[in-house]
């Protein structure tokens, strides 16, 4: 089974031409998801003239793919990313997280998006030592953020919100919530055509050129700008050796089940939230506008799953044995690129090259934050580009060649603390 639920319940998608003449602009993106899209939109509303290559349809990756789950805050969580780039950088990350959800919501009723934008997330604890470090979280956040988004499920309450007794307590993300993601990028990407942005479908970027002018060349043409914008994230395929060494392309696989009655699926999740668990190689879901679940899982370990189905449904039934005779009606599949501390790495190489990727599981909010970042950054607004710049990424052990089977191995000791506790 390969059949997405997303594109079979897409919105009527604009088709857009392909690059079959040589084209002339101030910003060329690559890239056509979200962070492609809210850049370009970002950018025409500054007044420059944009265009957008992308090498299959508009949110054809990640974009049209991804679990639709927004969330607050950054994939190793708040205290981790504060021991890495300290508590003044800490704070303005996590300012620029809550702007990143405003954003999308914003764009979602200014661009009148139907993309059944739900409010809640809830991370769930699978066990008792993940429940003490949501604890820790939340305190955190009160504490150096003033966050007040947060509630505290406990573990006698949690029956109240999932109709499963798989987990400890829970974190209710009141500012997250979850969406239609291919219908969301489709509107997207109406409202940057509508503002100006020249979008090339089907049009791979084949080379770039750097320099004063860089040059996209693609089958049908190249495109000439003054800066350039790589967005094209765990899809990127070797414009930029030294960006791809910097993120791995993870495997993430989603199952559709069939349409749920109405008072059925309200008893496996009794509010609107999303859920999302704290394993390392964790299970995510959500319900559909039309009440199917949707349960998605994530895997490290590089393999291409023939059957993700199977293995999903195994995971859905663990925290959902009710569901045993629901029969699965969707699978599909696609690709996250994950940093090596799990944080977006956002920046620019010499003077007019900009690139946002590796959002680790994130994208989908952070990619609203990124857009406005990078066209700050095409503008000379530095200041909020410098903060991502100074996390403190590197390559993956072993380049591209190794860094798969490394993370592969280091996966088997995930996996076997997951099951441990």
């Amino acid at each position: 089974m390969d059949s997405n639920f997303y594109q079979a319940t897409a919105h009527s998608a604009t088709v857009f031409s392909s690059l079959d003449q040589d084209v002339s602009v101030d910003i060329c993106i690559v890239g056509g998801g979200y962070t492609g899209l809210l850049s370009a939109l970002e950018l025409a509303e500054r007044g420059y003239s944009v265009a957008v290559l992308e090498a299959q349809s508009v949110g054809w990756g990640a974009s049209g793919r991804n679990g639709g789950q927004i969330a607050t805050g950054y994939q190793p969580g708040m205290i981790e990313t504060t021991r890495l780039v300290g508590i003044d950088d800490s704070a303005k990350l996590w300012a620029m997280s809550v702007e990143a959800t405003g954003i999308l919501k914003n764009r979602i009723a200014d661009h009148e998006i139907k993309c059944d934008l739900k409010e809640g997330e809830l991370y769930a604890a699978t066990k008792n030592s993940h429940r003490d470090w949501l604890l820790r979280e939340m305190a955190f956040c009160q504490d150096n953020f003033d966050f007040q988004g947060y509630e505290w499920i406990s573990g006698a309450d949690l029956p109240n919100y999932v109709g499963t007794t798989r987990y400890k307590a829970g974190l209710l993300d009141y500012q997250g919530g979850h969406l239609h993601p291919l219908n969301y990028a489709l509107g997207l990407a109406r409202a940057a055509a509508a503002a100006g942005v020249q979008i090339f479908e089907h049009s791979k970027a084949l080379e770039l050129v750097e320099g004063k002018k860089p040059v996209l060349k693609a089958a049908g043409g190249k495109i000439t700008a003054s800066s350039v914008i790589l967005a094209g994230n765990a899809y990127m395929n070797g414009l930029n050796a030294g960006l791809d060494a910097r993120i791995i392309p993870v495997s993430s696989y989603i199952i559709a089940t069939e349409k749920l009655s109405a008072d059925r699926a309200r008893t496996i999740l009794k509010t609107e939230a999303c859920v999302s668990d704290t394993d390392f190689n964790l299970d995510y879901f959500r319900m559909s506008a039309d009440h199917r679940l949707l349960y998605g899982g994530r895997d490290y370990a590089g393999r291409h799953l023939k059957r993700p189905e199977d293995v999903l449904r195994h995971h859905m039934l663990r925290t959902f044995p009710q569901l045993e005779d629901v029969r699965v009606e969707f699978a599909w599949g696609g690709k996250v690129a994950v940093t090596r501390h799990r944080l977006p790495d956002i920046g620019r190489i010499g003077q007019n090259i900009y690139y946002a990727h590796g959002f680790s599981g994130q994208g989908l909010p952070l990619s609203a934050i990124a857009g406005r970042i990078l066209a700050e950054a095409v503008s000379g607004e530095m200041e909020r580009l410098d903060v991502f710049s100074r996390i403190p990424h590197k390559p993956f052990p072993g380049g591209t060649a190794l860094r798969v089977p490394l993370l592969s191995l280091a996966m088997k000791y995930y996996q076997l603390r997951d099951a441990l506790g």
